[in-house]
Parts: C-alpha cells; structure tokens; sequence
C-alpha cells in the first residue's frame, strides 16, 4: 500500500547509488545476492536474539534489494536478474519470521508458522496473477518498471519491513504483530483473488 509513496520519495538517491555502483563494475545480480546475504545474516542475529544489529542489517538488505534495480537500469534489464529479485525477496521475507521463531521457539513458533504461510498464501497469489497479466498483454508501471506485473496491495515491502523493524524493537510483541499482520497478508491475497476474477471477466477468459 505504501510502496508507491515511499519509491517516489527515495527513488532520485536510490538511481544515484546506483549509477555509482554500476560505475564500479558490479552487476545488479550482486547487488540482489548481497541483499540475500545480509537478509540471511539479520535472521541469524534475530535468532542469537541481537534484535537491534538483526534490525540494522535488515535495513541495509532491504537498501540492497532497492539498488538492484537501479543498478540494472544502467547496465541494462535481463529476465533472469528479474527473475533472481523475486526467489531471493522472498527467501528473505521468509527467513525473518524464522529467526523471530529460532529466538524464543514457546512465544513465537505458532505466530511465526502463521505468518510464513500467510506470506506464502500472498506470495502465491501475487505472482499467479503476474503470469495471468502476462498472459493477457496487461502493463503496469505503479511500481516502477519491473520484470513482472506488480498487484499494488494493503501488505507490500514497505509495510512488512516496518512489521520487522517493529518486532526488532519490540521483540516481546513478535506474536501479537505477526499475527495481526498475518491477517492482513491473507486479506491482500483475498482481494486479489476478486480483483482477478473481476479482471478475466472483462477479458472474457473467466470460465467460471
């Protein structure tokens, strides 16, 4: 919901990093590995119960994750660095709950089981309507020029990292976030689902 306020905002410096750092010769491919990396390196953190240090790489791979596209816009677009960004966000956004859960397994397990399914229910729902966009010649640029259809959402990047920020600053409150944000993820994918049925309709290739 708050992806497209917040890309405005950043995007000038986010393209001037980037244009730096394609100047030294790395590739935005890196850049997406090295988000991984440090994502990885956060949820370990979270997991030794470092919430603050797990909180600050988390940001810095969440800053990575922005760079590579603005590092690809230089160097230029490819469909398997479109590809990469996608598995290796999710792998992140999944391992952070999983930290949360390592770190205290009787508060968080339940909360945290929660809130990775409803990540995969949301996830799921995201990128089977990018193949139905793509399947039917549909665009979007509401996020900017991205590899693949992006469906605007109540839970998006800006509101799961600042659930994740929260729950670093206030570890003890990891379960009651994850499962109120476990709600919304899952309240996203149902309206995706309207809003596809409702789109294939207009298509005419909704058979239902």
């Amino acid at each position: 919901m708050l992806d497209g306020a917040v890309r405005e905002r950043i995007q000038p410096l986010i393209d001037a990093a980037g244009r730096a750092i394609a100047r030294t010769g790395a590739t935005a491919n890196t850049v997406t590995v090295t988000a991984l990396l440090l994502g990885v390196a956060a949820a370990g953190l979270i997991a030794l119960q470092w919430y603050l240090a797990g909180m600050i790489v988390l940001l810095a791979s969440r800053l990575c994750d922005g760079l590579d596209g603005a590092v690809a816009r230089v160097n230029g677009k490819t469909d398997f660095g479109g590809f990469l960004d996608i598995v290796l966000d999710f792998a992140v956004y999944g391992i952070i709950p999983l930290g949360f859960v390592i770190a205290d397994p009787a508060a968080n397990a339940i909360a945290g089981a929660a809130l990775i399914f409803s990540f995969y229910v949301n996830g799921a729902s995201f990128l089977a309507f990018a193949i139905m966009a793509e399947k039917h010649g549909m665009t979007t640029d509401q996020r900017g020029e991205k590899s693949l259809f992006f469906t605007t959402g109540l839970a998006e990047a800006t509101e799961t990292i600042a659930v994740f920020v929260a729950a670093c600053l206030f570890p003890g409150w990891f379960p009651v976030l994850a499962w109120v944000f476990a709600a919304i993820c899952l309240y996203t994918a149902l309206s995706r689902i309207v809003m596809t049925k409702r789109v294939l309709s207009l298509t005419g290739k909704d058979d239902a």
